[in-house]
């Protein structure tokens, strides 16, 4: 600190090395993670579950999303600190391998670190508590293979599958239409699906909304939709056995791209100048024709000149089609993309059954039907509002990516907390065995994963330690693993909502639910084990 004088005579001080204090360290920096890592967990265990509530996010710009999915969730929030970043891109993994589980990942995190603050306060080092973790994780992985059930993907036309994406939309937007919607994934699933090689591939599935009409309008289109017209009210909206020219160069006479100036200075120059341009119009357009195409898709726009002659020479056409969407049409047709003119030919020309528009509400859609060179599916969301149909198209995407799961692995445990809580007792019963200051490790890590199925009642405005007390106790007298609470069900039996949830017909991925613990000991393991936090540029 010093002290200097302005230009007036009046003294004040210069702090120096103020920015030093950026450091946080030993004690101090693991329980300041531990608190941002539990803030994030505690605003996601609201919302886990069948029961669980929506959460309604504003962005800077006012846009308004209202979801429950735990990855979105956080991927919209406007984080800065380093350790609920980590929690955000735990979601992130979870959502990219897995589809589901996003919320119960974190809440399982946030479960664990808060029993690791407990034995911090006891004075167990945080190395010790990571070891123990690790150990209880691997037992709870190994418990969650041996309680698995092997399914017939394919039997009861496929109703193991409709099954599992039933339950992953029972926590969502689309729990009354579940049924339907369970049917829409799995067939959207199975017609891209390679069953021999246990192979979904993504890509040919899109997933498109629609404002307008209501949740059960939603529909699943072989082929894919694009959100265009025709670009001449009389071309015709329907073409059969349909030969598709794919441009990404546009139907328009080139411009130089230096600065230019014409002068027309008669009525002959003008006539000249309109012949070479529809010249060079007429080439392009025969130069389609000849290759045998009947419709254009084109990437770039053409003026009133070119959709003129484009409707004289009974081509249809459809301008200003995005990229993205270009593409896909080109994998799933069989087409190349076209970037010039001097390049059409017969070869490069994609092909479908039917190509049609359509009418939804006050806009019209285009339908390319049945490709000729591959299955590809697309899936129509309808909804009454824009965060309806983004809602309904995230909820359709999980339940999709579960199927996908099944079909890699057909093992499933059941849902309702009752894998957590047999995992929970495996590892209450490994604790026995464990010796030194790490069997406080797994016994904490047992508590951890009681606190998914008590997250569940009490959602669901159930009492939860009640609850998840019957289960437990139920679970050891019948030596029965699947037991657990039923949240759907309307009354409550007599012995409360404990219940074998084979007959309530709950089931997840086995490869999902190893994943969320894997993940969930992974990253409690990282941020336990961090102890100085230094921010860069502010600290020598």
């Amino acid at each position: 600190m010093s002290m200097v004088y302005d230009e007036y005579g009046r003294p004040f001080i210069i702090l120096k090395e103020q920015q030093a204090k950026a450091r946080v360290k030993g004690d101090e920096a693991v329980r300041s993670n531990i608190l941002a890592a539990r803030s994030i967990s505690s605003l996601l265990r609201t919302s886990l579950g069948p029961k669980g509530l929506d959460k309604m996010l504003v962005s800077p710009d006012g846009d308004v999303s209202i979801t429950n999915d735990g990855a979105t969730i956080l991927e919209q929030l406007q984080i800065d600190h380093p350790v609920a970043k980590l929690m955000v891109e735990l979601s992130q993994s979870q959502d990219d391998e897995i589809g589901d589980g996003t919320t119960g990942v974190v809440v399982l995190a946030g479960s664990l670190l808060e029993q690791a603050e407990n034995l911090l306060k006891k004075g167990i080092h945080p190395v010790r508590i990571a070891e123990g973790f690790e150990k209880a994780a691997s037992v709870a992985i190994q418990t969650l293979g041996s309680i698995a059930e092997t399914m017939d993907i394919q039997a009861n036309d496929h109703q193991a599958l409709k099954t599992t994406a039933q339950t992953t939309l029972s926590s969502k937007i689309l729990q009354s239409h579940k049924n339907k919607m369970a049917d829409i994934a799995v067939s959207a699933v199975l017609r891209v699906a390679d069953l021999e090689r246990k192979d979904v591939n993504f890509e040919r599935i899109r997933v498109e909304g629609k404002t307008g009409g209501s949740l059960e309008d939603t529909e699943l289109v072989s082929g894919i939709v694009i959100d265009k017209e025709i670009s001449h009210p009389q071309m015709p909206k329907v073409i059969q056995d349909a030969k598709i020219c794919i441009l990404t160069c546009p139907f328009e006479p080139p411009k130089p791209k230096t600065k230019h100036k014409l002068d027309i200075t008669s009525p002959e120059a003008y006539e000249e100048l309109y012949n070479h341009e529809q010249s060079y119009f007429r080439n392009m357009v025969k130069a389609v024709k000849d290759t045998g195409a009947n419709l254009v898709i084109c990437q770039w726009g053409f003026d009133d000149e070119a959709n003129h002659l484009l409707l004289q020479n009974d081509l249809p056409a459809v301008r200003w089609v995005g990229g993205v969407e270009i593409e896909h049409i080109a994998m799933v047709t069989g087409g190349r993309i076209v970037p010039r003119f001097e390049q059409v030919s017969a070869e490069k020309l994609g092909t479908a059954k039917t190509v049609r528009e359509v009418q939804m509400g006050n806009e019209r859609m285009l339908l390319i039907e049945h490709p000729m060179h591959t299955s590809a599916v697309t899936v129509l969301c309808r909804g009454g509002s824009h965060m309806v149909v983004e809602e309904g198209k995230r909820s359709l995407h999980d339940a999709m990516c579960v199927v996908r799961n099944l079909i890699r692995d057909n093992r499933v445990v059941y849902g309702g907390g009752s894998a957590e809580l047999a995992c929970a007792l495996a590892v209450e019963q490994y604790a026995d065995t464990v010796t030194g200051v790490d069997q406080y490790a797994v016994r904490a890590f047992a508590d951890a994963l009681e606190d998914l199925p008590l997250a569940l009642a009490e959602n669901a405005g159930y009492r939860p330690i009640e609850e998840v007390a019957a289960a437990k106790a139920k679970q050891v007298a019948e030596n029965n693993p699947y037991i657990g609470i039923g949240v759907s069900s309307v009354d409550a039996p007599r012995n409360g909502h404990a219940m074998d949830m084979r007959e309530v017909g709950v089931f997840e991925t086995l490869i999902g639910k190893q994943q969320q613990i894997q993940l969930a000991a992974q990253v409690v393991k990282m941020i336990l084990k961090i102890d100085d936090v230094i921010a860069q540029g502010q600290y020598q």
